[in-house]
C-alpha cells in the first residue's frame, strides 16, 4: 500500500505491505513529522524555532530537544569545515538541513518497532528504505534530471547496507544553499548522496552543494558514501562505486 501526506512543507510517501494495523501505524508515523514540524518550522510563527528567530526565546532557554538538534548541527558544521551550517547569513538559526532527516530516521525506527520489514519512506525526495520491494528485488531509487524534471538521470539500487538517499538541488527552490556569510550560487546544480543512514546522506548532500568539488572529495574520503553530482553546465560526476552499481 502507498500512503501520501503533507508534512514539513513538502509531500511524504510511505510504501509498505497492507496489514490490519496499518491505519494506526500510519498515524504514529504522521505524528512524528507533525511534532517535528510544530517545533522546528520557520514557516509557522508559533513554532519554537520561529520564536527563537524572532528573539522571543533564547537557545539557552529552549527545550532539550531544540538544544540537542542545534548541538548536532554544530557538530556537523565542524565535521564539514563549515560547508554545512545551521546559521543563515542573516543570523537566523535554521535547522531544516537536519531536522527533516531526523524525523525520517525516527519514523523509520517506529516502523521497525512495529515489525515492518519492507518499506520505503520518501519525504521531499529524501528516501529511507528497509528490506525489499514486493517482488523481493532491492529498492531502486530514480534520480531526476535537473535539466528536465520529467526525465531520470539513472536509477540507484540500494544494496549492501546503503538504505538512504538524499538529494539537494537548486532546480525547485532556487539557490537556497549558503556557505558562511555568502549566498552566491552553489557550485553544483544538484547533489545526490547514498549512505547507510538518512541524516548522513542529507547533511552531506547539503555540504557538497555548498562546498563544491573540494567538499565532495573530503566527504567521500571521510564517510562511506556514494555521490552523483550535476554541475552548473549539466556535467555529471559519479563516484566509482556508484558508477559501477548504476552500470551493472
Amino acid at each position: 500500500m502507498r500512503h501520501v501526506f503533507e508534512t514539513m512543507g513538502t509531500v511524504a510517501s510511505l510504501e509498505l505491505p497492507a496489514t490490519d494495523g496499518a491505519a494506526s501505524l500510519l498515524g504514529r508515523v504522521e505524528s512524528i513529522f507533525a511534532e517535528s514540524d510544530a517545533r522546528f518550522s520557520l514557516y509557522r510563527p508559533d513554532s519554537e524555532l520561529s520564536r527563537i528567530a524572532a528573539g522571543q526565546l533564547t537557545l539557552m532557554d529552549a527545550s532539550e530537544v531544540m538544544r540537542a538538534a542545534y548541538g548536532e548541527a554544530l557538530r556537523w558544521r565542524e565535521s564539514t569545515a563549515g560547508a554545512f551550517t545551521p546559521n543563515r547569513p542573516d543570523g537566523v538559526t535554521d535547522l531544516n538541513g537536519i531536522v527533516k532527516a531526523n524525523a525520517i530516521e525516527a519514523a523509520g525506527a517506529q516502523l521497525d518497532r512495529d515489525g515492518c520489514t519492507d518499506w520505503s519512506l520518501n519525504v521531499g525526495g529524501d528516501i529511507l528504505v528497509r528490506g525489499s520491494q514486493p517482488d523481493r528485488t532491492p529498492w531502486s531509487i530514480g534520480v531526476v534530471d535537473p535539466a528536465n524534471r520529467s526525465e531520470l538521470l539513472c536509477a540507484i539500487p540500494l544494496t549492501g547496507g546503503k538504505r538512504a538517499v538524499a538529494t539537494s538541488g537548486s532546480t525547485e527552490r532556487g539557490d537556497h544553499i549558503w556557505l558562511g556569510s555568502s549566498r552566491a550560487p552553489a557550485p553544483f546544480r544538484q547533489v545526490t548522496v547514498v549512505a547507510e543512514d538518512i541524516v548522513t546522506a542529507d547533511v552531506l548532500a547539503t555540504a557538497i552543494m555548498a562546498g563544491g568539488r573540494s567538499e565532495l572529495d573530503a566527504a567521500s574520503d571521510r564517510w562511506d558514501i556514494d555521490v552523483l553530482t550535476v554541475g552548473r553546465s549539466n556535467e555529471i560526476l559519479v563516484t566509482p562505486r556508484l558508477r559501477a552499481a548504476i552500470e551493472r
